[in-house]
């Protein structure tokens, strides 16, 4: 307590102190700088967070210390994102990390065409110390863009996709090769899929992997292309339902497609699963609470934003980090696939 009364606020000495370091080592712990070590760098964080010590961001720009800012933008309708479970995971994944490191999360949602200019922005402005890239496209234009200006980035996505950035990616080919297989064991020979937007990256990875299993088994398969939203979900749902030899189950490639497509079986006068089964991606408390509950792919997608923010801090200490798969999908079948009727 200071002579008024009043409880004194926590230096870096203090968090020193109780680390059992040096403010110097303090300093480049809190700031992400390579020079200790990560069980030090956890002991310092530890102190840090039990003294409720956090940087003075004012007197940390008039030094010309650069303020640890990471940049996101998603080139999606706000509309849309505010519905879609995924990304709400996801930047909860990526806020667990830059909360216990005093960092700020800069989000824009954009239109495709903004998304270089908004990154080159930020960076050469010196808004960001680095950013998280998100739904690339094959040769997608923000690679050789952003690699120009020097801007350290980690990209969600396949390293098919990355070009020289670290990326952290999910299996979508096997994922999507054990719905498929989980369907066929069922019964199903006629299979359908509701891709998302057919230009993105991932989209195409799992059409091809799609298509190949289903040479590979035996069986018909058709896609069908919508944006991710519960209109073009339905709608994609539709034309596959409309065909003469009409699907017996359909693999969706988000939840809120998935959930949408229930009500278009309604109208079709389709019992689910009795006559129609239907498989979603991202699992979500949206499939769990809908009646029937829809099977699905799981992912830990809180996990994994964690997960693309620590690659991103190691880009950003100058320490590299290198590509790798995350926890692949997992199948978690509900009521809402089973064999198709005889």
């Amino acid at each position: 307590m200071d002579s008024a009364g009043r409880a004194r606020k926590a230096t870096i000495k203090d968090v020193a102190a109780r680390a059992g370091v040096s403010p110097s080592a303090v300093s480049i712990a809190l700031h992400d700088r390579p020079g200790v070590s990560a069980s030090t760098k956890e002991r310092i964080l530890k102190a840090a967070s039990d003294l409720g010590w956090r940087p003075n961001l004012a007197a940390a720009s008039l030094s010309g210390r650069a303020v640890h800012t990471v940049g996101l933008a998603i080139a999606r309708p706000a509309r849309l994102l505010g519905l879609e479970p995924f990304y709400m995971e996801f930047i909860s994944g990526i806020e667990s990390v830059l909360s216990r490191r005093s960092c700020s999360l800069l989000l824009r949602v954009i239109e495709a065409d903004e998304e270089i200019d908004v990154h080159r922005e930020w960076w050469q402005g010196g808004r960001v110390n680095g950013s998280i890239l998100v739904d690339l496209k094959v040769d997608d234009p923000r690679i050789p863009a952003l690699a120009e200006i020097g801007l350290p980035a980690v990209v969600v996505g396949d390293p098919s996709l990355a070009g020289p950035f670290a990326s952290v990616w999910t299996d979508d080919a096997a994922a999507i090769a054990e719905a498929v297989r989980y369907l066929a064991a069922l019964g199903h020979r006629r299979i359908g899929r509701v891709s998302g937007p057919a230009e993105l990256g991932h989209s195409v990875i799992r059409t091809r992997a799609f298509d190949e299993i289903v040479a590979e088994l035996g069986l018909e398969g058709r896609t069908a292309i919508a944006d991710y939203s519960p209109d073009q979900g339905g709608r994609a749902c539709r034309s596959l339902l409309l065909a003469p030899d009409r699907p017996t189950a359909i693999v969706f490639d988000n939840d809120i497609m998935a959930v949408a497509a229930l009500g278009v079986a309604d109208e079709f006068g389709l019992s689910v699963p009795d006559d129609l089964s239907l498989l979603a991606w991202d699992d979500s408390q949206l499939c769990q609470l809908t009646r029937p509950a829809l099977s699905a792919m799981q992912h830990d997608v809180y996990s994994f934003g964690a997960e693309v923010t620590r690659a991103l801090f190691d880009v950003m200490s100058g320490e590299g980090h290198p590509s790798h798969a995350a926890q692949s999908p997992v199948l978690v079948p509900r009521s809402s696939t089973a064999p198709p009727r005889a």
